[in-house]
């Protein structure tokens, strides 16, 4: 992560915004990139003035939100067959077993599957491909994903930005501490989100999964 950072400080700022909303984007629609490391990246280079915090989480919520809309209108049109495609190209992060518990959660939870899906990695990667393909009503989807991206993108964002800065003003002779406080920071930022998604998979594996088609189109 401290070599992406440093390798955004090189760039100008709207090349920054550019690159987090790209990320990000990309990685909503299917494709295994580090849209989290970047945006936490981005959002230390922010605590140093570089770029600007709004600008950062506004990137970031675009680009989660439009990336989980091309993903969803992939997802509807390939259908299952794409998603066996993708799961052959990243078997890593989208296999099958990924992917049955993937949709598990989406059989289970229906839409609260994509607010939460933003703060997991593996859900964040599938949640907009996966509802397409399990035709979840557009308009459930959407508001389930702006809601999640939104409070992804600026709570990660403005958390970060408010420790680096206050780390910075009292730890400006020890500079790796501030950023190792700012990362420590950032993973708390998300915890509980992520304790309740864990709980919410746990739950998944330990009952019995109901039809998805059915689900998830009646949610």
């Amino acid at each position: 992560m401290v070599d992406v950072q440093h390798w955004l400080t090189a760039l100008p700022p709207v090349a920054v915004y550019l690159i987090v909303a790209g990320v990000i984007g990309v990685e909503s629609m299917g494709v295994p990139l580090p849209g989290e490391i970047v945006l936490v990246s981005s959002a230390l280079l922010a605590a140093t003035g570089v770029v600007q915090p709004e600008w950062v989480a506004t990137a970031a919520a675009f680009g989660a939100i439009v990336g989980d809309s091309i993903g969803y209108a992939v997802g509807r049109r390939g259908g299952r067959p794409l998603l066996a495609r993708l799961g052959r190209r990243f078997p890593k992060h989208l296999g099958p077993a990924q992917l049955a518990r993937a949709e598990q959660s989406f059989a289970r939870h229906g839409v609260w599957a994509v607010f939460f899906g933003r703060f997991v990695a593996l859900l964040r990667i599938l949640a907009g491909p996966l509802a397409g393909a399990l035709h979840v009503p557009y308009r459930r989807f959407l508001l389930a994903n702006a809601a999640g991206g939104l409070v992804w993108a600026f709570g990660t964002t403005y958390l970060l930005y408010s420790v680096g800065r206050a780390a910075e003003h009292w730890l400006k002779d020890i500079s790796w501490a501030g950023l190792v406080l700012a990362v420590l920071a950032g993973l708390g930022s998300t915890w509980w989100l992520r304790r309740r998604a864990r709980r919410l998979e746990q739950a998944d594996t330990s009952g019995e999964a109901e039809p998805v088609g059915a689900t998830a189109g009646d949610r």
